[in-house]
């Protein structure tokens, strides 16, 4: 029989009303909220990061791979590079690679009768995968592209449209700025589509249209283009590929990844790990100190009967063992109700986004959340570890008391 486990058993669930009650339901109750704010804590951040970086890779891709200019700002145009076999091939000469998708960009300027707006014209090809962008489509439909010529059709981002005062089948006249200093080209064309990624960085600059427009303001032939936009099934593995790919490119040419490109946005995420860090040792701490603290009065409050059963022959080890057991119940009390709570507030942001964002500064509107199973895992098992290890502190009290002394204690 464990005798340890049988009288933790009977002094953990005595109903008797005691100072020491109140202490474990505290005790209880700042396990709870600890483990409850941690796993809330890290379902908000991987949501927040996941969100944010799906919406940067899915306008962009994971990797870009263009003519080798080092000194080239975002903003600017590509060099021409020929489309090539060679990386064509590469989403079945590599795996992890899921698509690859030329593109091409133009400076232009939108102009109505009352104002003008300045965008980067990017230019895609009728087999490139919108589907990514669907969630980002607000009004209308993706261009119609002609068997000949280019197509009419632009797609321009919520904030151009408002800023133009436009709407979905709207015409408007875009000026392609010439880069020999020539006067821009004109062209009218028709809004097909409005969309909404969130991003500023894309919704004041990006505008959406056939690359064969901008090859034919180029003189481009068919066969060349701005770069390829690389697309991979898993995004964790984005550098370890960027190195591969960028091995088997040709002279001169360049592939970095998205995260090189937009650096300040991915370095900004990146802080949120910090942040976390230091929310789960705040609270690690908190629910440390409160176990310490109850299993210390719940030691001085049984003074009198750790010194009866140290009369009877009881081993100092066994007596501790009683106080761990009753410390490990108070634990996973509390470990399993911050579960049930972290889990049914996750679940309630999820279906009825409670917690609204400004889109404006956190490029979402409402907070996103994603569980991770190995994390919740490491949350549980990490506080029960560290709880239980630090509780063998107060449980060394008990090699101190005397039985004489103890059992005259009241």
């Amino acid at each position: 029989m464990n005798l340890a486990g049988y009288i933790a058993r009977k002094v953990a669930f005595n109903a008797s009303k005691s100072f020491s009650r109140f202490i474990i339901r505290l005790a209880v109750a700042a396990t709870t909220i600890s483990v409850m704010a941690m796993i809330i804590a890290m379902a908000f951040t991987n949501g927040f990061q996941y969100v944010i970086s799906q919406k940067i890779f899915n306008f962009w891709g994971h990797i870009r791979v263009q003519h080798y200019e080092p000194s080239k700002a975002l903003i600017a145009e590509e060099y021409p590079i020929e489309k090539n076999d060679t990386v064509r091939d590469l989403v079945r000469s590599v795996p992890g690679i899921a698509s690859i998708q030329p593109f091409a960009t133009r400076n232009a300027i939108l102009k109505t009768t009352e104002t003008i707006e300045g965008v980067l014209f990017k230019g895609i090809e009728k087999t490139y995968d919108t589907g990514r962008l669907t969630s980002f489509l607000k009004e209308g439909r993706w261009m119609k592209y002609p068997d000949s010529g280019y197509s009419n059709d632009i797609v321009l981002s919520a904030y151009t449209a408002k800023q133009l005062n436009l709407k979905v089948n709207d015409p408007v006249l875009i000026y392609f700025i010439q880069n020999d200093g020539s006067p821009p080209r004109a062209r009218k064309l028709t809004i097909s589509g409005i969309y909404k990624t969130g991003i500023e960085e894309y919704d004041k600059l990006i505008a959406l249209g056939d690359i064969r427009l901008v090859q034919r303001l180029n003189n481009w032939p068919e066969n060349q283009i701005g770069g390829y936009e690389i697309i991979l099934s898993d995004y964790k593995q984005i550098d370890t590929l960027n190195e591969t790919i960028f091995s088997k490119l040709p002279v001169l040419w360049n592939s970095r990844t998205i995260k090189e490109i937009y650096p300040n946005i991915f370095d900004w995420l990146g802080l949120q790990d910090k942040t976390i860090a230091i929310v789960l040792i705040i609270m690690i701490i908190v629910a440390v100190l409160n176990l310490i603290t109850c299993l210390i009065i719940l030691v001085l409050e049984r003074t009198r009967m750790v010194g009866i059963l140290k009369a009877l022959g009881a081993y100092n080890g066994t007596i501790q063992r009683i106080f761990l057991y009753h410390g490990a119940f108070i634990t996973l009390v509390g470990i399993s109700l911050g579960n049930i709570l972290a889990f049914t507030i996750i679940f309630l942001q999820k279906k009825y986004s409670l917690i609204r964002l400004p889109e404006e500064m956190y490029y979402i509107d409402k907070a996103e959340v994603l569980v991770i199973p190995w994390q919740v895992i490491a949350v549980n098992l990490g506080t029960f570890i560290i709880c239980m290890l630090v509780l063998l502190i107060p449980t060394l009290i008990i090699r101190k008391i005397q039985p004489v002394k103890a059992i005259q204690f009241k």
